[in-house]
């Protein structure tokens, strides 16, 4: 209804698996960005295999993104953080944006903060996030 009301024509929405709707429905090299706040971390170790971030999701989700789009994850779990930065380092087609040693990027003041976060900072986890870039093309890599 929100979107109707504000009139916008360029916004499509899809509910589903992520994994399906990305493979299925969005053709590679298309999205300007994709934005995964918080996701279900599955803390329990037998659940793990579950999480989204992955490095077959960030290999699907790479092939997506336009040259230059951006891939930008937060999340609390610091386990899950460091699994999401050795996906995201692992897949050819992106660069991690953070000048930082540690491959975090500051908390973008643009990123909307969720209940999720806020009960973070309230039980005492940091978020973390990360911000990775599509290369121009797959041959072209910058150092």
């Amino acid at each position: 209804m929100r979107v109707d009301e504000a009139g916008l024509t360029n916004l499509r929405l899809l509910r589903g698996d992520a994994v399906d709707l990305l493979r299925e429905c969005v053709p590679p090299g298309s999205l300007a960005a994709i934005r995964i706040f918080f996701p279900d971390p599955w803390p329990k170790r037998r659940h793990h295999k579950r999480r989204l971030v992955q490095p077959p999701f960030v290999a699907l989700a790479a092939s997506r993104l336009a040259p230059g789009g951006v891939l930008h994850l937060a999340t609390d779990w610091a386990h899950y953080a460091a699994e999401m930065l050795a996906a995201c380092v692992g897949e050819p087609l992106l660069e991690n944006t953070s000048a930082a040693d540690d491959g975090w990027t500051p908390r973008p003041a643009a990123r909307p903060e969720t209940k999720f976060e806020r009960r973070a900072g309230l039980e005492g986890r940091d978020v973390r996030d990360l911000v990775f870039r599509r290369f121009p093309s797959p041959h072209t890599f910058t150092h």
